[in-house]
C-alpha cells in the first residue's frame, strides 16, 4: 500500500531509511523545520538549515524515488529567544518559493510561555500574508492539553486562518477532538515516549473515525522508527479495518491536506501514479510489490 509520511526529519536519519520507506510503500514525505538537538546562534545557521531542508534532501530522497517536501520556522523551543525568532521570521519569504516547501511550520509551544506565544502569533501572521499551509507543534506530555488549548483559541482569535489549511500534529486521546471540532486537519504521532504508540493510535482512529486525521513517524534524533506508518498499517489491518479505510488516513487524508499548496500540485502527480513495484533504488536493485 502507498503511503505519505506527513511528518518526518529525514536531516537526523541516515540514507537507508529512505530505502527502507521506499521498500515498505512510501511515495512522499514531508519535514518540517525542527530543533537541532541545540539552540542555534544564529539567523544565519537558519539560512543554511534552510537550505538543507530545499535543496539537499529533495535530491536524498529522489534517489529512492520518493518526493520530499518541507515546513519552514523557527521551532518552538527556540522561540524564547524572541530577537533571534523575529531575524529568522525574516528570511523565510527568500524560500517560500522553493518547490518543496508547503508552508510554515512546525511552529507552536513548547512550554506555553508567552514568548512562544509571541513568535507563534508572528508566524501565523507570515503564514497569512503568504497565504501558505500551517504545521503546528502541540506540546508533549502534562502541557499538551493547556498548550493545544492556547494554540486553537489564538488560531481562532484570528479571521485571517481558515482551518481547512492548518493541522494540529501530535495530536492524543484527550486533545484529538479540540482540533477535529473546532475544523483543523490533525495528526497523530506515532512515537514510542513522549506521543502515541500504533496501538493508541488506532483506538483514537477507532473512537473518532477518519476524517481530517492522518499519522506520521516525527523520526528524529531520539528514539523513533520511520517505518512506523506501515506499523500502523499492520495494526489496522490485524483489527479487521477496511483498505478503504487504512488507505484514506495514510494516503488520502495527507493528499487532500497538501494538494492545498501550489507547490505540491506542481509535483503530485508523478507520486500518486499506480504502478505495481516500488522503483529500484540506487543502491539495491530489488522489487518489492506493494498493494494500491
Amino acid at each position: 500500500m502507498y503511503y505519505i509520511d506527513p511528518h518526518i526529519h529525514m536531516i537526523s536519519r541516515v540514507t537507508d531509511d529512505y530505502q527502507r520507506m521506499a521498500q515498505c510503500g512510501c511515495v512522499a514525505l514531508s519535514e518540517p523545520a525542527f530543533w537541532a538537538g541545540f539552540d542555534r546562534g544564529s539567523a544565519e545557521g537558519f539560512r543554511d538549515y534552510f537550505r538543507h531542508l530545499t535543496e539537499v534532501e529533495p535530491k536524498r530522497a529522489a534517489q529512492f524515488h520518493i518526493r520530499h517536501y518541507s515546513w519552514l520556522c523557527i521551532n518552538a523551543k527556540e522561540a524564547e529567544n524572541v530577537k533571534l525568532s523575529r531575524e529568522v521570521i525574516a528570511i523565510i519569504p527568500e524560500y517560500l518559493n522553493k518547490p518543496n516547501v508547503l508552508g510554515i511550520g512546525e511552529i507552536g509551544l513548547n512550554k506555553n510561555t508567552r514568548n512562544e506565544a509571541i513568535i507563534f502569533q508572528e508566524h501565523v501572521d507570515l503564514a497569512t500574508k503568504t497565504n501558505e499551509l500551517m504545521l503546528i507543534h502541540t506540546p508533549h506530555l502534562e502541557d499538551k492539553y493547556k498548550g493545544t488549548r492556547m494554540i486553537i483559541d489564538m488560531l481562532k482569535g484570528d479571521r485571517r486562518v481558515n482551518p481547512e489549511r492548518v493541522l494540529i500534529d501530535h495530536v492524543e486521546e484527550h486533545t484529538v477532538r479540540l482540533a477535529l471540532d473546532n475544523g483543523f486537519w490533525c495528526g497523530m504521532t506515532l512515537y514510542p515516549i513522549t506521543k502515541c504508540t500504533v496501538e493508541r493510535a488506532v483506538d483514537i482512529l477507532e473512537m473518532v473515525g477518519t476524517d481530517k486525521i492522518m499519522a506520521n513517524s516525527a523520526g528524529d534524533w531520539g528514539k523513533s522508527n520511520p517505518l512506523a506508518v506501515p506499523e500502523l498499517i499492520q495494526e489496522m489491518k490485524r483489527r479487521g479495518h477496511a483498505e478503504s479505510e487504512i488507505r484514506k488516513v495514510v494516503f488520502d487524508n495527507p493528499l487532500s491536506f497538501f494538494r492545498q499548496s501550489a507547490r505540491w500540485q506542481e509535483w503530485h502527480e508523478e507520486a500518486v501514479k499506480p504502478r505495481t513495484t516500488i522503483p529500484k533504488s540506487s543502491a539495491e536493485g530489488r522489487k518489492v510489490k506493494v498493494t494500491r
